[in-house]
């Protein structure tokens, strides 16, 4: 069962993604899309601690409304909501699965003469 103070500030968060889409110059559809794409990688995260959560979720809310214009003009899509979805759904997700390969990546062969050095 969740905490009541987590349920509150989800329910306060939500509210205030759904009042800022209403400020003029901001794309409600973006907005919204980008939150539920974060949203959906926040809660699917469930080995890390709620601070990074917290910090991953405002990282891929901004990243997602800002990118999900480009993905629309690249992949020729219509709705700004579903590209915004998408980029906030995997901006946060490729990084950390490429950080957690990282460490399994021999760079010996990069040493001064080559590999065989």
């Amino acid at each position: 069962m969740t905490e009541p103070t987590s349920t509150g500030g989800l329910v306060a968060l939500a509210t205030s993604v759904g009042l800022a889409s209403l400020l003029p110059g901001i794309n409600g559809d973006a907005l919204i899309g980008a939150f539920a794409g974060a949203t959906l990688f926040v809660v699917s995260a469930k080995n890390l601690s709620l601070a990074k959560r917290v910090v991953y979720l405002a990282i891929s809310v901004i990243a997602g409304y800002f990118a999900g214009p480009e993905l629309m003009r690249l992949a020729k899509l219509e709705s700004a909501g579903i590209a915004s979805f998408l980029c906030a759904a995997c901006v946060i997700t490729a990084p950390l699965g490429l950080i957690e390969r990282s460490g399994n990546i021999d760079l010996s062969w990069f040493r001064r003469g080559g590999p065989n050095a």
